[in-house]
């Protein structure tokens, strides 16, 4: 009898560099070996999804819809592959039917073949919408669990939940691990609980994470259970917060009575390739690169760590990492045990945060808020009520049982509209998509587009040196010379910046008073007007101005709102008075203790 074939998607296209270096990997970097790649007999490369847009439009200056178009130009043998998150598309908050439905077709326009489908609580409803318009347009539906042990997580939940899966149309379930938890017993027992349910005739793939060190085992018990897909990462990028690697589980199969269709030799090919490019990315590799069984207890997934380790460092508080690691687990059973996959990684992993720089619920993020409120769907647990209360008393919402997103009527005419008005849209859907995706981030991109695509990465042997690099982001250089505003320790400077990435010059920029209502530019303060300087205790971006200058505010009234850490959070004044100054405008970026505007 012959050896059963497992098929292999390799994730080094998109969840490896995720995992590892927070999505900063740039397209050219990747295009060398895609040919190889196609080459290798792989069943699908995951490209696309997760946090590829939102890195793309924010730090890279590439379309993400033109990262898609290349994949599939090169890609000429082996289906392409995207994480969806249900309702949530590739955004943190529901989107209405109607969006569901033009994303999912312009991203099968564009490409895409096969659409993993998941929702990160686990809630059918949000799951819906997604998988109909994928069966629609003919691509593979992959319905997703998301993975993750509690006391209310069982087989039995999970196998009900594949069922209905099946029921929704699914070509394939995959057990999605993005931390790392499934031990090799519950592997086993796992995949044999849903090919009961389903039937053997019913594709699982699983997806594991390595960070705890026990998953390549998983991977084999799987495997013996009936799995018949796996992901893995080329070695060059693997272990760690990342994923097994390909050539070790091709290996691990030999003699075993189950092989793959993977060619090594162009494997090797390009695994060489990422070898030599992975060291340009050197200062956004996470730390984790060994093993962590403490993931067993704050269940934190490979994306999660490397992006919660960046996000702290951009706040000052980097050496608070082990803090907020233990305050996740606690922020989780409050919020009902959803497991931690995006949107919900990051929003239980950024109230842990703000738990720990300001105080146990001080203050939600609103998304968090609406997590406790029912407006992602209904996590396995109950929710905390004592922190329900918390929520509804911040935003004067009640709660919801119903599936979120029949709140929502048809948006994309609205959509459409927002997007129209901005400067740089180029007129497609897509862009359309795009900034409904990241409103915060969009227009910036927009602007810059036509600047063409940056590589943050560095060659370790001509890097520039450490103040230009605080200056000023390295250009791809085919573009030629280019101006950018950027702050130092507070201060504007207009940079040029010449084709390769030197700073040709640095001229300051001249403060400039402002005429003082929400949403203008920076007001200096008036003369002899005196009063207390806010500074800013997050990082992130100013999304709109609440009160202007001259408003009187009360203690803990709304001043402004920012986006940190890609979460929208209120900033409040710290007591009663009146508004003498505003030292910036909507759409600046931040840092922790510049000030945010005086109060007399």
């Amino acid at each position: 009898m012959p050896d059963k074939v497992i098929q292999v998607t390799d994730v080094i296209l998109r969840d490896a560099h995720q995992s590892l270096m927070a999505t900063r990997m740039a397209m050219e970097d990747m295009i060398p070996a895609l040919d190889d790649l196609d080459r290798a007999g792989y069943w699908s490369l995951e490209c696309w999804g997760g946090a590829t847009f939102d890195s793309c439009i924010r730090f890279l200056n590439e379309d993400p819809w033109e990262r898609l178009r290349t994949f599939k130009k090169h890609l000429k043998h082996t289906k392409t592959q995207m994480l969806l998150r249900g309702q949530n598309l590739l955004g943190y908050r529901h989107y209405a039917d109607d969006t569901v439905d033009r994303f999912v077709d312009k991203a099968a326009e564009n490409g895409m073949d096969v659409f993993r489908v998941f929702d990160a609580l686990n809630d059918p409803r949000n799951l819906q919408q997604a998988m109909k318009a994928v069966r629609r347009t003919g691509k593979h539906a992959q319905g997703c669990i998301s993975y993750t042990v509690s006391p209310v997580h069982t087989n039995a939940k999970y196998a009900e939940l594949s069922m209905q899966l099946q029921e929704m149309g699914a070509n394939s379930i995959c057990i999605k691990d993005m931390a790392a938890l499934i031990k090799p017993q519950a592997a086993y027992d796992l995949v044999k609980a849903i090919k009961q349910a389903c039937g053997e005739e019913m594709a699982v793939h699983l997806h594991v994470h390595a960070t705890t060190g026990v998953t390549m085992v998983s991977l084999m018990k799987a495997v013996e259970a009936g799995c018949d897909q796996v992901d893995t990462s080329l070695s060059a990028m693997s272990l760690g917060t990342g994923h097994n690697p390909t050539e070790s589980f091709v290996e691990m199969l030999e003699g075993t009575g189950y092989t793959t269709n993977i060619d090594l030799a162009a494997v090797a090919r390009a695994n060489k390739h990422f070898e030599k490019v992975k060291g340009r990315y050197a200062e956004f590799y996470t730390k984790f690169t060994g093993v962590k069984t403490d993931i067993f207890q704050s269940q934190i997934p490979g994306g999660m760590l490397s992006n919660m380790e960046s996000q702290l460092k951009a706040q000052g508080a980097g050496d608070r990492l082990d803090e907020v690691l233990e305050e996740v687990p606690r922020v989780k059973k409050d919020a009902g045990y959803p497991p931690l996959v995006t949107p919900s990684s990051q929003i239980v992993g950024t109230q842990a945060v703000f738990n720990v720089l300001m105080g146990k619920y001080k203050k939600l993020t609103a998304e968090f808020a609406d997590l406790m409120l029912g407006y992602y769907g209904k996590t396995s647990g109950e929710y905390n009520p004592d922190v329900v209360a918390i929520a509804q008393a911040q935003t004067g919402k009640n709660a919801i049982t119903c599936r979120p997103a029949d709140l929502l009527d048809n948006e994309w005419d609205k959509l459409k509209s927002e997007a129209e008005a901005l400067q740089g849209f180029n007129g497609s859907d897509e862009d359309v998509l795009t900034n409904a995706l990241f409103p915060q981030v969009a227009p910036k991109f927009f602007k810059s587009r036509a600047q063409g695509p940056l590589n943050i990465g560095k060659d370790p042997q001509t890097a520039a040196s450490p103040a230009a690099e605080k200056m000023a982001p390295i250009p791809n250089v085919t573009h030629g010379p280019r101006c950018y505003t950027v702050n130092v320790d507070g201060n504007a400077f207009e940079v040029t910046v010449t084709e390769g990435g030197a700073v040709s010059k640095a001229v300051p920029v001249a403060p400039t008073a402002a005429n003082t209502q929400p949403g203008s530019a920076p007001a200096a303060v008036a003369s002899g007007a005196s009063g207390e300087a806010i500074k800013a205790t997050l990082a992130g971006n100013v999304i709109k101005l609440i009160k202007g200058v001259g408003d009187s505010v009360a203690a803990d009234e709304t001043v402004m709102m920012l986006e940190a850490m890609k979460m929208e959070t209120e900033l409040v004044a710290p007591k009663s008075g009146t508004i003498v100054a505003i030292h910036v405008k909507q759409g600046d970026a931040i840092a922790v203790g510049d000030t945010l505007y005086t109060l007399g």
